[in-house]
Protein backbone atom coordinates (compact mmCIF):
# COMPACT_ATOMS: atom_id res chain seq x y z
CA UNK A 1 0.00 0.00 0.00
CA UNK A 2 2.93 2.39 0.96
CA UNK A 3 4.06 1.91 -2.35
CA UNK A 4 1.66 2.59 -4.19
CA UNK A 5 0.64 5.79 -2.07
CA UNK A 6 4.44 6.78 -2.92
CA UNK A 7 3.81 6.56 -6.93
CA UNK A 8 0.66 8.16 -6.98
CA UNK A 9 2.26 10.94 -4.78
CA UNK A 10 5.19 10.86 -7.83
CA UNK A 11 3.06 11.19 -10.41
CA UNK A 12 1.07 13.69 -8.85
CA UNK A 13 4.78 15.63 -8.65
CA UNK A 14 5.69 15.07 -11.91
CA UNK A 15 2.04 16.07 -13.33
CA UNK A 16 2.55 19.61 -11.39
CA UNK A 17 5.50 20.35 -12.36
CA UNK A 18 4.34 19.66 -16.29
CA UNK A 19 1.36 21.62 -15.85
CA UNK A 20 3.73 24.51 -14.07
CA UNK A 21 6.31 24.09 -17.51
CA UNK A 22 3.62 24.57 -19.48
CA UNK A 23 1.91 27.40 -17.80
CA UNK A 24 5.06 29.55 -17.24
CA UNK A 25 6.79 28.92 -20.51
CA UNK A 26 4.55 27.70 -22.83
CA UNK A 27 6.66 28.24 -25.83
CA UNK A 28 9.50 26.38 -24.47
CA UNK A 29 7.09 23.63 -23.67
CA UNK A 30 5.66 23.68 -27.34
CA UNK A 31 9.05 23.21 -28.43
CA UNK A 32 10.04 20.23 -26.11
CA UNK A 33 6.49 18.70 -27.64
CA UNK A 34 6.93 19.63 -31.59
CA UNK A 35 10.36 17.94 -31.22
CA UNK A 36 9.24 14.86 -29.02
CA UNK A 37 6.46 14.20 -32.07
CA UNK A 38 8.85 14.63 -34.50
CA UNK A 39 11.32 12.59 -33.19
CA UNK A 40 8.37 9.72 -32.77
CA UNK A 41 8.31 10.05 -36.60
CA UNK A 42 11.57 9.85 -37.63
CA UNK A 43 11.33 13.43 -38.43
CA UNK A 44 14.67 15.58 -38.25
CA UNK A 45 14.22 19.51 -38.82
CA UNK A 46 16.76 20.88 -42.13
CA UNK A 47 17.28 24.60 -43.62
CA UNK A 48 18.18 24.79 -47.16
CA UNK A 49 18.85 28.27 -49.22
CA UNK A 50 18.21 28.32 -52.83
CA UNK A 51 20.27 29.77 -55.25
CA UNK A 52 17.76 32.48 -55.98
CA UNK A 53 17.48 33.06 -52.08
CA UNK A 54 14.67 31.14 -51.04
CA UNK A 55 15.15 29.82 -47.88
CA UNK A 56 13.72 26.56 -46.92
CA UNK A 57 12.92 25.16 -43.44
CA UNK A 58 11.65 21.83 -43.56
CA UNK A 59 10.92 18.08 -42.13
CA UNK A 60 12.41 14.98 -43.94
CA UNK A 61 13.01 11.44 -42.37
CA UNK A 62 12.80 7.84 -43.75
CA UNK A 63 13.59 5.97 -46.69
CA UNK A 64 12.37 4.52 -50.24
CA UNK A 65 10.51 7.02 -52.64
CA UNK A 66 10.25 10.41 -52.21
CA UNK A 67 6.75 11.54 -50.57
CA UNK A 68 6.51 15.58 -50.44
CA UNK A 69 3.46 16.91 -48.21
CA UNK A 70 2.19 20.35 -48.51
CA UNK A 71 0.42 21.81 -45.41
CA UNK A 72 -2.52 24.41 -45.63
CA UNK A 73 -3.57 27.88 -45.50
CA UNK A 74 -2.28 29.15 -42.09
CA UNK A 75 -0.46 25.79 -41.17
CA UNK A 76 2.79 24.79 -41.22
CA UNK A 77 4.68 21.48 -41.42
CA UNK A 78 4.11 19.99 -38.46
CA UNK A 79 0.48 19.51 -39.95
CA UNK A 80 1.70 15.81 -41.30
CA UNK A 81 4.12 15.16 -38.42
CA UNK A 82 2.15 12.79 -36.58
CA UNK A 83 0.91 10.97 -39.66
CA UNK A 84 4.37 10.83 -41.19
CA UNK A 85 4.56 8.20 -38.07
CA UNK A 86 2.66 5.89 -40.12
CA UNK A 87 4.83 6.95 -43.23
CA UNK A 88 8.58 7.29 -42.65
CA UNK A 89 9.09 3.42 -42.34
CA UNK A 90 7.81 3.10 -45.95
CA UNK A 91 8.76 6.13 -47.54
CA UNK A 92 11.47 9.54 -47.47
CA UNK A 93 9.05 11.83 -46.00
CA UNK A 94 9.83 15.65 -46.85
CA UNK A 95 7.18 18.04 -45.37
CA UNK A 96 8.39 21.94 -46.14
CA UNK A 97 6.81 25.21 -44.52
CA UNK A 98 5.81 26.66 -47.45
CA UNK A 99 6.66 30.26 -48.61
CA UNK A 100 4.59 32.79 -46.07
CA UNK A 101 4.36 30.18 -43.53
CA UNK A 102 6.47 28.16 -40.81
CA UNK A 103 9.63 29.20 -40.16
CA UNK A 104 10.63 29.34 -43.87
CA UNK A 105 10.88 32.76 -45.34
CA UNK A 106 8.19 35.18 -45.84
CA UNK A 107 8.42 37.67 -48.83
CA UNK A 108 5.90 40.16 -49.06
CA UNK A 109 6.36 41.90 -52.77
CA UNK A 110 6.03 38.31 -54.11
CA UNK A 111 3.29 35.87 -55.98
CA UNK A 112 1.57 33.78 -54.29
CA UNK A 113 -0.78 32.20 -56.45
CA UNK A 114 -0.61 28.27 -56.24
CA UNK A 115 1.45 28.32 -59.68
CA UNK A 116 4.03 30.38 -57.94
CA UNK A 117 4.08 28.19 -55.12
CA UNK A 118 4.03 25.03 -57.05
CA UNK A 119 7.43 26.60 -59.15
CA UNK A 120 9.08 27.12 -55.38
CA UNK A 121 8.10 23.63 -54.89
CA UNK A 122 9.82 22.40 -57.24
CA UNK A 123 12.70 23.96 -57.12
CA UNK A 124 12.97 22.79 -53.60
CA UNK A 125 12.57 18.99 -54.75
CA UNK A 126 15.28 19.77 -57.58
CA UNK A 127 17.98 21.37 -55.01
CA UNK A 128 17.29 17.79 -52.79
CA UNK A 129 18.03 15.85 -55.71
CA UNK A 130 14.10 14.78 -56.51
CA UNK A 131 12.84 14.35 -59.87
CA UNK A 132 10.03 12.14 -59.50
CA UNK A 133 7.94 12.72 -56.54
CA UNK A 134 4.89 11.68 -54.66
CA UNK A 135 2.81 14.20 -53.85
CA UNK A 136 0.49 15.03 -50.46
CA UNK A 137 -1.47 18.38 -49.61
CA UNK A 138 -3.87 19.35 -47.53
CA UNK A 139 -6.02 22.48 -48.58
CA UNK A 140 -3.91 25.13 -49.88
CA UNK A 141 -1.42 22.48 -50.37
CA UNK A 142 -3.69 20.27 -52.37
CA UNK A 143 -4.21 23.18 -54.82
CA UNK A 144 -0.58 23.39 -54.95
CA UNK A 145 0.08 19.93 -55.04
CA UNK A 146 -2.70 19.25 -58.45
CA UNK A 147 -0.81 22.72 -59.92
CA UNK A 148 2.56 21.25 -59.67
CA UNK A 149 1.33 17.53 -61.06
CA UNK A 150 -0.45 19.83 -64.08
CA UNK A 151 2.66 22.10 -64.86
CA UNK A 152 4.92 19.15 -64.85
CA UNK A 153 2.94 15.91 -65.25
CA UNK A 154 5.84 13.79 -65.77
CA UNK A 155 7.58 14.28 -63.20
CA UNK A 156 4.46 13.73 -60.19
CA UNK A 157 3.90 9.88 -59.92
CA UNK A 158 0.71 10.28 -57.85
CA UNK A 159 -1.52 12.91 -55.62
CA UNK A 160 -2.45 12.44 -52.54
CA UNK A 161 -5.43 15.35 -51.89
CA UNK A 162 -6.70 16.06 -48.58
CA UNK A 163 -10.07 17.97 -48.82
CA UNK A 164 -8.26 20.55 -51.44
CA UNK A 165 -9.14 23.62 -52.22
CA UNK A 166 -9.20 25.32 -55.67
CA UNK A 167 -12.37 23.64 -56.71
CA UNK A 168 -15.09 26.08 -56.38
CA UNK A 169 -17.87 25.35 -58.81
CA UNK A 170 -18.90 22.69 -55.95
CA UNK A 171 -21.71 23.80 -53.70
CA UNK A 172 -21.03 26.36 -51.06
CA UNK A 173 -19.52 25.74 -47.61
CA UNK A 174 -20.31 27.13 -44.75
CA UNK A 175 -16.86 29.33 -45.08
CA UNK A 176 -18.05 30.80 -48.41
CA UNK A 177 -21.38 31.56 -46.59
CA UNK A 178 -19.97 33.65 -43.44
CA UNK A 179 -17.75 35.43 -45.56
CA UNK A 180 -20.68 36.14 -48.24
CA UNK A 181 -22.69 37.47 -45.73
CA UNK A 182 -20.55 39.00 -43.11
CA UNK A 183 -17.28 39.62 -44.86
CA UNK A 184 -15.13 37.87 -42.03
CA UNK A 185 -13.05 34.76 -42.67
CA UNK A 186 -13.32 32.39 -40.03
CA UNK A 187 -9.57 31.06 -41.38
CA UNK A 188 -7.87 34.12 -40.27
CA UNK A 189 -7.13 35.46 -36.65
CA UNK A 190 -6.33 38.93 -34.38
CA UNK A 191 -6.76 37.36 -31.23
CA UNK A 192 -5.67 34.05 -28.85
CA UNK A 193 -9.49 33.50 -28.88
CA UNK A 194 -10.39 34.28 -32.51
CA UNK A 195 -7.40 31.30 -33.35
CA UNK A 196 -8.98 29.02 -31.35
CA UNK A 197 -12.45 29.49 -32.88
CA UNK A 198 -9.83 29.01 -35.85
CA UNK A 199 -9.30 25.21 -34.51
CA UNK A 200 -12.62 24.48 -34.18
CA UNK A 201 -13.84 25.58 -37.11
CA UNK A 202 -11.26 23.42 -39.37
CA UNK A 203 -11.61 20.72 -37.11
CA UNK A 204 -14.25 17.85 -35.73
CA UNK A 205 -11.83 16.03 -33.46
CA UNK A 206 -8.50 18.09 -33.16
CA UNK A 207 -5.51 16.71 -31.18
CA UNK A 208 -5.21 18.03 -27.62
CA UNK A 209 -3.07 20.90 -26.99
CA UNK A 210 -2.85 22.64 -23.77
CA UNK A 211 -4.33 26.35 -24.05
CA UNK A 212 -0.85 27.93 -23.05
CA UNK A 213 1.06 26.47 -26.02
CA UNK A 214 -2.39 26.92 -28.24
CA UNK A 215 -1.86 30.92 -27.49
CA UNK A 216 2.23 30.57 -28.82
CA UNK A 217 0.72 29.53 -32.31
CA UNK A 218 -1.97 32.16 -32.27
CA UNK A 219 0.66 34.71 -31.91
CA UNK A 220 2.14 32.81 -34.93
CA UNK A 221 -0.68 33.71 -36.73
CA UNK A 222 -1.72 36.87 -35.72
CA UNK A 223 2.24 38.28 -36.74
CA UNK A 224 1.62 36.64 -40.27
CA UNK A 225 -2.19 38.33 -40.64
CA UNK A 226 -1.49 40.72 -43.35
CA UNK A 227 0.73 38.49 -45.29
CA UNK A 228 -1.90 35.75 -44.74
CA UNK A 229 -4.68 38.05 -45.69
CA UNK A 230 -2.79 38.59 -48.99
CA UNK A 231 -2.13 34.67 -49.87
CA UNK A 232 -5.98 33.85 -48.97
CA UNK A 233 -6.85 36.02 -51.77
CA UNK A 234 -5.11 34.69 -54.53
CA UNK A 235 -5.59 31.52 -53.60
CA UNK A 236 -9.38 31.72 -52.94
CA UNK A 237 -9.43 33.62 -56.96
CA UNK A 238 -7.70 30.91 -58.62
CA UNK A 239 -9.79 28.12 -59.80
CA UNK A 240 -8.00 24.90 -61.38
CA UNK A 241 -10.71 23.27 -62.54
CA UNK A 242 -9.62 24.37 -66.15
CA UNK A 243 -5.73 23.19 -65.62
CA UNK A 244 -6.29 19.78 -63.89
CA UNK A 245 -8.99 18.42 -66.48
CA UNK A 246 -8.32 15.12 -67.62
CA UNK A 247 -5.01 15.16 -65.71
CA UNK A 248 -4.28 11.57 -65.69
CA UNK A 249 -2.17 11.41 -62.91
CA UNK A 250 -3.11 8.35 -59.74
CA UNK A 251 -4.76 10.29 -57.24
CA UNK A 252 -6.59 9.62 -53.84
CA UNK A 253 -9.00 12.01 -53.02
CA UNK A 254 -9.94 12.29 -49.36
CA UNK A 255 -12.47 14.61 -47.47
CA UNK A 256 -13.88 15.05 -44.26
CA UNK A 257 -17.61 14.52 -44.30
CA UNK A 258 -17.46 17.58 -41.37
CA UNK A 259 -15.89 19.64 -43.30
CA UNK A 260 -17.13 23.70 -42.62
CA UNK A 261 -14.50 25.32 -45.32
CA UNK A 262 -14.75 23.56 -48.46
CA UNK A 263 -18.02 21.78 -49.45
CA UNK A 264 -17.21 17.71 -49.05
CA UNK A 265 -19.37 17.65 -51.96
CA UNK A 266 -15.92 18.91 -54.00
CA UNK A 267 -14.77 15.60 -53.79
CA UNK A 268 -17.14 14.18 -56.11
CA UNK A 269 -16.44 17.34 -58.40
CA UNK A 270 -12.75 17.25 -58.23
CA UNK A 271 -13.18 13.13 -58.73
CA UNK A 272 -15.07 13.82 -62.36
CA UNK A 273 -12.60 15.94 -63.23
CA UNK A 274 -9.22 13.29 -62.67
CA UNK A 275 -9.91 10.09 -64.49
CA UNK A 276 -7.59 8.40 -62.59
CA UNK A 277 -9.02 8.99 -59.02
CA UNK A 278 -11.21 7.36 -56.27
CA UNK A 279 -12.59 9.11 -53.06
CA UNK A 280 -12.39 8.38 -49.79
CA UNK A 281 -15.24 10.37 -47.67
CA UNK A 282 -14.20 10.05 -44.08
CA UNK A 283 -17.51 10.10 -41.14
CA UNK A 284 -17.01 12.71 -38.23
CA UNK A 285 -13.70 14.36 -40.00
CA UNK A 286 -13.29 17.66 -40.71
CA UNK A 287 -10.93 19.82 -42.70
CA UNK A 288 -7.56 18.10 -41.73
CA UNK A 289 -7.84 14.38 -41.69
CA UNK A 290 -4.29 13.74 -41.19
CA UNK A 291 -4.62 15.73 -37.67
CA UNK A 292 -7.53 14.38 -36.54
CA UNK A 293 -6.91 10.68 -37.54
CA UNK A 294 -3.89 10.30 -38.83
CA UNK A 295 -3.75 6.27 -38.14
CA UNK A 296 -6.53 5.88 -40.63
CA UNK A 297 -5.51 8.83 -42.76
CA UNK A 298 -2.03 7.36 -43.38
CA UNK A 299 -3.73 3.10 -43.61
CA UNK A 300 -5.68 4.36 -46.71
CA UNK A 301 -2.86 5.81 -48.17
CA UNK A 302 -0.60 3.30 -47.62
CA UNK A 303 -3.35 1.02 -49.68
CA UNK A 304 -3.77 3.27 -51.93
CA UNK A 305 -0.10 3.38 -53.16
CA UNK A 306 -0.37 -0.70 -52.54
CA UNK A 307 -3.03 -1.05 -55.63
CA UNK A 308 -0.59 0.35 -58.66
Amino acid sequence: MHIVVAVAAALGIIAGAVLAFIHLAPEQALHVALAADRSRSGLARKEIDLPDGQHWVYLEGGRGEPLLLLHGFGADKDNFTRVARFLTPHYRVIVPDLMGFGESAHPVNVDYAPSAQAERVRALAQALGITTVHIGGSSMGGQIALTYAASHPTEVKSLWLLDPAGVWSAPESELQRVMRESGRNPLMAKSEEEFAAVVSFVMTDPPFMPRPMLNVLAHDRMRNFDLETRIFKQVRTDSIETRIAGLNTRALIVWGENDRAINVATASVLHKLLPNSQVIILPGIGHLPMLEQPRKSAEDYLAFRQSF
